[in-house]
């Protein structure tokens, strides 16, 4: 029998019709994931043809991106940022009420950002198919699910068949071995990979994530680097499902009630010795210092040690007119306004810990405005019982509700005009995080010692206190 990668016994799995030179394949899709943003669209094209939601069951709705983080006033009212993203949150709970679709709506202690709860619930699972329309649903393939984001009209489309057209994408296969060293994450270990193999080095590419380094990460760590495959141009981000998997879905709410028969099946789902990518990448993950990005690409990311590259690229040029970066000076000498801790890429509680350690006995500097924003109210919950909350709130950072919040800027959480933030999320484009902001990605605990610094700062320099502030 030819030897099969992860990505084909996945693919394989769910193809309902094969492809042809004329057709793309039909996959059927075990779980769809909707948000109050993509799937407004699809409902009233639903409506105008008379179609029901095929399985209602295997779609699954929450609401994250226009939800606030801030609090309700005193008259009960949640401080919604526009008309709109009150219009949303309305839509898609009449939407789902109307098709009989579970809702994890304000209010359910199961609500949060669609990426975070679905691992949460046990929702996602190995072997299945994931989507949502939300670029990083990649996040999922963490868990050994073939898992990817679809547009306004597909997110139709499988509402009403519970199926989707897609052409196999090719397959590659990115190596990192060896350990990572004391202040490098899986944000890191991401960022150190989109800028070897550049912002399109994986389009048209289902991405498997393997090697030692990869194995020794958490599931947060997997799901961080799953979600960033996206920003290397890959479709999907997948790690092949281990022991470290089934220990994290043990016992959670929405798993398999077959456990044992469950997790026999998921372990054949491993790529096989002598499997065959189109593309092979190694890194050495000893190698792989804590990363900021500098321009406005995902990218573009050195080491935060390190100074800005030159380049005589007109792109180089016009991002380094926008980031205003200087050549002759390090990273470290530039001076931070706003700190972002959140979005599904950073807002698990791993992540808050690790913000935690590096402000714990420290003060957010003069001038800096930094939120702290949890993936889920589970995250938050449990957050709270460890007096994270405290760690940040003490140190001057502020303690939102969950949320999207800054990554995405659509419920109020922004910048201003020309403010440089450090941001956990995903994506540094020109006016992601508000319209002029300069966006620096980095992981949680080079965000909080950024925070701290009031620069941007390598995070080895700010190593944990064992004192709270009293």
């Amino acid at each position: 029998m030819t030897a099969r990668s992860l990505f084909d016994k996945l693919w394989d799995r769910h193809v309902v019709v094969p492809e042809s030179a004329d057709a793309p394949a039909v996959l059927y899709i075990d779980l769809h994931l909707i948000h109050e943003v993509t799937s407004p669209q699809a409902f009233s094209e639903l409506e105008r043809r008379g179609l029901p939601v095929r399985r209602p069951d295997r779609t699954k709705a929450t609401l994250d991106h226009s939800t606030p983080t801030l609090p309700a006033g005193a008259d009960g009212k949640l401080p919604y940022a526009t008309d709109q993203a009150e219009a949303q949150v309305a839509r898609l709970i009449a939407n789902t009420q109307k098709h009989g679709i579970e809702l994890f709506g304000l209010g359910d202690p199961r609500r949060g950002i669609v990426h975070v709860i679905g691992p949460e619930l046990g929702l996602t699972q190995p072997g299945k198919t994931i989507v949502c329309g939300d670029s990083h649903t990649s996040t999922h393939g963490a868990f050994g699910a073939l898992a990817f984001g679809i547009g306004t009209t597909e997110v139709g489309h499988v509402l009403a068949t519970q199926c989707l057209l897609q052409r196999k994408p090719k397959s590659m296969r990115v190596t990192v071995d060896g350990v990572l060293p004391p202040g490098s994450s899986a944000k890191d270990m991401a960022l150190a990979i989109i800028a070897a193999v550049g912002a399109d080095g994986g389009q048209g590419y289902a991405v498997e994530f393997a090697g030692s380094a990869v194995r020794a990460l958490s599931m947060e760590g997997r799901m961080t680097l799953c979600n960033m495959a996206i920003e290397a141009g890959a479709r999907v981000g997948l790690v092949a499902p281990d022991d470290t998997t089934f220990a994290w879905l043990e016992g959670r709410e929405r798993v398999p009630e077959d456990w044992d028969a469950a997790v026999a099946d998921w372990r054949t789902l491993a790529s096989d010795a002598e499997a065959w990518f189109d593309k092979e990448v190694s890194l050495d993950g000893a190698a792989i210092q804590p990363m900021i990005t500098f321009g406005v690409s995902p990218d573009a990311a050195a080491a935060v040690s390190g100074t800005l590259p030159g380049t005589d690229s007109e792109g180089a040029r016009h991002a380094n007119d926008y980031m205003r970066f200087a050549e002759d000076q390090p990273f470290t000498a530039q001076g931070v306004d706003r700190v972002f801790i959140g979005s599904c890429t950073n807002s698990r509680l791993e992540d808050l810990r690790a913000a935690a350690a590096v402000m714990r006995g420290r003060k957010v500097a003069d001038g800096v405005v930094a939120l702290v924003v949890p993936g889920s109210e589970a995250v938050r919950r449990d957050a709270e019982a460890e007096g994270l909350h405290r760690v940040f709130t003490q140190a001057g950072a502020e303690w939102r509700e969950p949320g999207c919040s800054m990554c995405i800027a659509m419920n109020g959480d922004k910048g201003a005009p020309g403010e440089l933030v450090v941001s956990t999320s995903n994506r540094n484009f020109i006016g992601r995080q508000g319209k002029g902001v300069r966006t620096v990605l980095a992981s949680p605990a080079t965000a909080a010692a950024s925070a701290v610094a009031g620069h941007i700062a390598d995070p080895r320099e700010y190593p944990a206190l064992e004192q709270e502030i009293a």
